[in-house]
């Protein structure tokens, strides 16, 4: 997989239609009987989360939560949950939650922001958007979770990224997770990525969140519903189908690993 050189300045890839994407996890949530939720976020679209119990879970099944299209020029990572959802290959035992979409109004107009011009993934501590109060209430309503994976892309990136964030230093997924995501995307080999020291793709930030005043949906995840979260980064200045294929086979080394198969 190779660059194609279109990203400068921004994100200059492939669009997706985002409502057509979300209407396919819907159909195959529905197929394979997952529970659909619509959140409201007037005046905006709703947003949509699915929930699914696991045919042999328990009250002690892992809870895994997976985010993505918090940015509308990230097409990548609601493709990959709706080839998730379509193939349905979870361990039977987990408990999932997955937002598909968490900015509707930014894909309408290919670019980070909402339709006001708001980073939604900088509104965690301080919520002011729409989008990011009525997910945050939605958050609140849902237990603890054991894992969570946020799915995200970076224009100026070489190859995929992740970031860990693991104040307890339970056992570590994320070599993993960079060698199964290897075998399908370049991983980027930088010594700083975003300003942060990073090897072999996998970035530990020592960042206390309580010392940034502007919370992306990691920092609000990591205080008040896990202990253990990722965050994906596809090179999106690569093909879309390849970048794709990198955040599917992030979720499922990571779910893999952690849940033991």
């Amino acid at each position: 997989m190779e660059r194609l050189g279109k990203n400068i300045s921004s994100y200059a890839g492939d669009q997706i239609e985002i409502q057509a994407v979300l209407g396919d996890c819907v159909a195959a949530a529905e197929t394979h009987g997952w529970a659909i939720e619509e959140i409201p976020a007037p005046p905006k679209p709703s947003l949509l989360a699915f929930t699914r119990a696991g045919a042999e879970a328990s009250v002690q099944a892992p809870r895994i939560y997976v985010s993505t299209g918090i940015h509308g020029d990230e097409p990548a990572g609601p493709l990959a949950v709706r080839q998730l959802m379509q193939e349905n290959q979870w361990p039977s035992h987990v408990q999932l939650w997955v937002c598909p979409c968490l900015n509707p109004t930014g894909f309408a107009l290919n670019r980070r922001e909402n339709d006001e011009g708001t980073d939604l993934n900088r509104e965690y501590l301080e919520p002011k958007a729409v989008e990011t109060i009525a997910h945050i209430a939605w958050l609140e309503r849902q237990p603890n979770f054991d894992l969570c994976l946020c799915l995200h892309e970076d224009w100026e990136s070489h190859g995929f990224y992740l970031y860990e964030l693991n104040p307890d230093n339970r056992p570590s997924l994320a070599e993993p997770i960079v060698k199964r995501v290897g075998q399908v995307c370049p991983i980027d080999p930088s010594e700083i990525i975003e300003g942060r020291p990073a090897q072999n793709g996998i970035i530990r930030p020592s960042i206390d969140p309580q010392s940034r005043p502007q919370w992306p949906e990691a920092f609000f995840l990591l205080t008040r519903k896990t202990r253990l979260s990722y965050t994906f980064e596809a090179p999106s200045d690569f093909p879309l189908a390849g970048r794709a294929a990198a955040l599917v086979a992030g979720v499922r080394e990571a779910i893999e690993v952690f849940t033991g198969g």
